[in-house]
């Protein structure tokens, strides 16, 4: 039986778990007393609360905990699904005028990824009661804080969808992103209000992230732009060598697909495994660039023969569709670096001193390459000039 449940683990990823027990939680506050509680599966978070099913009111009291001193603490609700996008918040932080710890509202909508904009407070579109925030020492590092709210539901709406998080900074009265560990990608979940169970999804291992990370940035970010390079540079001595350079880049690009479909493979168990946490560009991205390489992996079982017909527009489609596969893959190991929150790291600086070494190296090549085709039609065309003056030398030499 064990066997069985854990291959139905393995191959449904997605699975939800269903917490039934609460055994860190209090129905105790400061404010009042609640009616029941549930630990939250991340960050060491509980959630209390008490519904009023005469008026569909519910009363919740959030605790979590700070980070960092400049830090923010956050929990909301999500009308439509358990994610981050869309969920109505409730942000609590030092104010920067003051010092005090207060709660600001905000509505989560897609920019909020980007960062593009300075993250604004504004007025939720749901049903909000009241609010309020307290702490029990102030703001440090550990530090406990509780949120305290009341909304009003839909009638018999007993099933929520609520969302938490915390950060290291707030710039002004805009909190920052927060980190993107497995234990932050995991901070949802679906709770019923009357029985306590709440839906969550397994945190995805961050040594699962980074294997993916490292295939996709080896094979689609350096193997498959090397074996381009190497097509390129090593086809003009095929007198020399023979058709040794085709294998070596047939070879070469086997090598790093297999590797990248690995990575693109682990990458969808990831996305099935996260509920509620899209990354819609790096999706769209690697999806995209996956199947631009398994079409010209594909093309590679069906190319003809030199003295084809149809071989130069086979060739025009295999470079177009290659480089297309290169430049889709490098643009999202950089996308890729930004969902890890490694947008600043070293790991990031260091692709950028690979992939810059070998832009530079291509670039020497092609200079190299073009010097030696211009040396080569110069010294063409002195032999034929030089044959064309032996020509009429030895015609005019006939004529007499």
């Amino acid at each position: 039986m064990l066997p069985l449940l854990f291959l139905i683990f393995l191959l449904y990823p997605q699975t939800l778990i269903t917490i039934t027990l609460a055994s860190r939680c209090t129905i105790t506050t400061p404010l009042k007393t609640y009616q029941k509680c549930i630990s939250l599966p991340t960050q060491g978070a509980t959630l209390a609360w008490t519904y009023h099913a005469t008026n569909a009111t519910l009363d919740l009291a959030f605790t979590g905990s700070f980070i960092s001193p400049s830090g923010w603490v956050g929990c909301g609700i999500n009308p439509t699904s358990p994610t981050m996008t869309g969920t109505r918040a409730l942000v609590a932080f030092s104010d920067p005028s003051s010092g005090s710890l207060i709660v600001l509202p905000f509505i989560l909508d897609p920019s909020v990824k980007l960062q593009s904009t300075p993250f604004v407070s504004r007025r939720l579109d749901i049903p909000l009661l009241t609010s309020s925030v307290s702490s029990r020492s102030g703001i440090r590092d550990g530090d406990i804080v509780q949120i305290f709210f009341a909304i009003k539901l839909s009638p018999n709406k007993t099933r929520i969808n609520f969302v938490w998080n915390r950060g290291l900074y707030v710039q002004g009265y805009s909190p920052t992103i927060h980190n993107t560990a497995a234990s932050d990608l995991a901070s949802h979940a679906t709770i019923d209000i009357v029985s306590t169970a709440s839906e969550t999804s397994p945190p995805i291992s961050s040594n699962l992230r980074w294997i993916h990370g490292t295939l996709n940035c080896a094979s689609w970010g350096i193997i498959l732009p090397i074996g381009v390079a190497m097509a390129r540079y090593l086809r003009p001595f095929t007198s020399l060598f023979g058709p040794t350079w085709f294998y070596v880049h047939a070879t070469v690009q086997i090598i790093g697909f297999l590797a990248g479909t690995a990575g693109f493979a682990i990458g969808i168990i990831m996305g099935n495994a996260s509920v509620g946490v899209t990354y819609g560009l790096h999706r769209s991205l690697g999806i995209t660039t996956f199947v631009i390489g398994g079409l010209q992996f594909a093309a590679l079982l069906f190319r003809p023969k030199t003295t084809n017909k149809y071989r130069k527009y086979w060739k025009s489609y295999h470079h177009f569709v290659g480089y297309s596969c290169i430049v889709l893959g490098v643009v999202n190991v950089f996308q890729g670096f930004d969902v890890m929150g490694l947008s600043g790291s070293y790991w990031k600086l260091s692709y950028c001193l690979v992939l810059s070494t070998f832009i530079g190296a291509c670039i020497a090549l092609e200079v190299n390459a073009w010097v030696v085709f211009c040396r080569r039609a110069e010294e063409e065309k002195v032999r034929r000039e030089s044959s064309g003056e032996v020509n009429q030398n030895g015609k005019g030499r006939v004529g007499y």
